[in-house]
């Protein structure tokens, strides 16, 4: 490894030029093609480490002995599925007929130690056997192995679980499939919850609805699951964050009674709160102060002359800019509640251009937040609520990995498809959290692994999983012998050192 990473930053070199200046660096002779003889190697050597995490987990044991779909194994079992479903996503599989691509893969099958894998059209079947129980039953499952890979996490990782809801459209141009319905966007097809752990990016819930149910439909049961395993994790503190459609008036009173459940969400702006905020003394606001998005590591660089700006300006488009920001508070009890609530409110000083008017003239808008967190400052609410933007960048990388795709024919089918195959980004999660942090390299372990959990899933595929690699199986030993060289090869051995010694559960 230490050659291949001495070769390779050689070549990279600014200094190294090549001794004829006159070609073109990218040359060299024509290739010769020929097929290996016994040697056998695959593209995607990084699946083994996802098996292994895999087998460490019990993963397979979990979703077979909840999950009864077959009555005769002939002779795939339920969790050789699942499996070979998520490993699809992790091998760039776009759609189910690509899992005939990893049949056909003879290294892919002994890295696996499978003989054969199922074909499309019995994955696709597969999926046509769930009912909404059986849905349930692999969540559980997975719920299990989520418990094991959290247990082995340090005591700060239990101090607070930042549980988020969000619904995204999974548009489909297909007129026969059973569930799919038009959107408020005039978009036809489904409309996923999406329930996920803002700690680990983590996909905790995943049900699919019809394309014009609302966002909210079923978040306060699919909430009340998630509080209960976290709980039973050993979280000390449930936060639950949502936007506007997710403030869950209803359910307010029953999850402020429970004392460790927290929650900050959105609050529709209507004629009631808006003129209580407007009647707030002056001396009720300060100005929000936002922190920089970032901190500047070397020296700061001249900011590149805008586009956008002389494009809007010559087009008469209107024009809004913020100019500044405030931030106050008052006591709030929705109509549906008993409790009296914190809503907090930022008030954002617009100036406002109309060529169509020729006038140019300030405005006040609103935006609300209620929550029960007496522990926050008004300013630490709006970042909260703020920071579950995030889960739109989550909710996209799901849609990489294709787990928010409707490849089947009806509802149920489609949602036991995407929960599978989200299954792929929660092991990308998993495999971060097994990572060791322990010894003289502690904090630069900490931070490769908060790296490796925020690390897009198309990233992850390139740096851990697309690897070259020759697969050898000789005296009842299986050896994946690397056939290439990156800088996050350290990282991966030393997972993959962890995973093979023996799991204390």
């Amino acid at each position: 490894m230490d050659s291949r990473k001495r070769e390779i930053l050689g070549r990279l070199d600014k200094g190294n030029y090549p001794d004829d200046m006159s070609q073109p660096v990218i040359g060299g002779p024509t290739p010769h093609y020929e097929l290996a003889g016994r040697a056998t190697a695959t593209a995607y050597g990084g699946i083994g480490l996802v098996h292994q995490l895999v087998q460490e987990l019990g993963l397979a044991e979990a979703i077979n002995s909840r999950l009864k779909l077959f009555k005769m194994h002939l002779p795939y079992h339920e969790s050789d599925h699942v499996l070979s479903l998520a490993y699809n996503a992790f091998c760039q599989g776009q759609c189910l007929q690509d899992l005939e691509i990893r049949r056909r893969d003879l290294a892919y099958l002994n890295m696996l130690g499978a003989e054969r894998i199922p074909d499309p059209t019995t994955a696709g079947d597969f999926c046509r056997r769930f009912q909404t129980h059986h849905l349930e039953s692999l969540q559980a499952a997975f719920d299990v192995c989520r418990r094991r890979i959290w247990a082995m996490q340090p005591e700060a990782f239990f101090h607070e679980a930042r549980i988020e809801a969000d619904g995204t459209m999974v548009e489909t141009g297909a007129e026969c499939k059973q569930g799919i319905d038009i959107s408020y966007k005039g978009v036809w097809g489904y409309h996923p919850l999406v329930l996920t752990l803002a700690n680990t990016g983590e996909v905790l819930r995943l049900v699919n609805r019809s394309g014009n149910r609302p966002s909210h439909e079923g978040a306060a049961a699919q909430f009340d699951q998630c509080i209960d395993m976290c709980r039973a994790a050993g979280f000390r503190r449930i936060v639950l964050r949502g936007d506007t459609d997710f403030s869950q008036t209803t359910h307010l009173d029953r999850w402020h009674a429970q004392g460790d459940v927290f929650f900050v969400f959105g609050y529709d702006r209507n004629k009631s709160v808006n003129a209580m905020a407007e009647d707030l003394p002056e001396s009720a606001w300060h100005k929000l102060k936002r922190p920089a998005k970032y901190q500047v590591k070397t020296e700061p660089r001249a900011k590149p002359a805008e586009v956008k700006q002389p494009i809007v300006e010559a087009r008469g488009f209107e024009d809004i800019r913020l100019l500044e920001e405030w931030v106050a508070e008052m006591d709030y009890r929705p109509v549906a509640c008993r409790h009296t609530y914190r809503m907090v409110i930022v008030r954002k000083k617009l100036l406002v251009s109309d060529p169509r008017q020729g006038k140019l003239f300030e405005r006040y808008e609103y935006f609300f937040y209620i929550t029960n967190d007496t522990s926050l400052t008004a300013e630490q609410v709006v970042f909260s609520a703020n920071d579950r933007c995030n889960q739109e960048n989550l909710v996209a990388q799901l849609k990489t990995c294709r787990a928010l795709h409707a490849p089947v024919d009806n509802l149920t089918s489609n949602a036991a498809y995407m929960l599978i195959t989200s299954l792929a980004w929660n092991l990308k999660a998993w495999m971060a959290l097994r990572l060791p942090e322990t010894g003289r390299w502690k904090e630069r372990h900490q931070e490769q692994k908060r790296t490796l959990l925020n690390m897009e899933f198309r990233t992850f595929i390139n740096t851990w999983l697309l690897i070259p690699c020759q697969v050898l199986t000789t005296g009842r030993k299986l050896v994946l012998r690397f056939l290439a060289w990156n800088d996050w090869q350290p990282v991966f051995f030393r997972l993959a050192a962890a995973l093979s010694r023996p799991l204390l559960r």
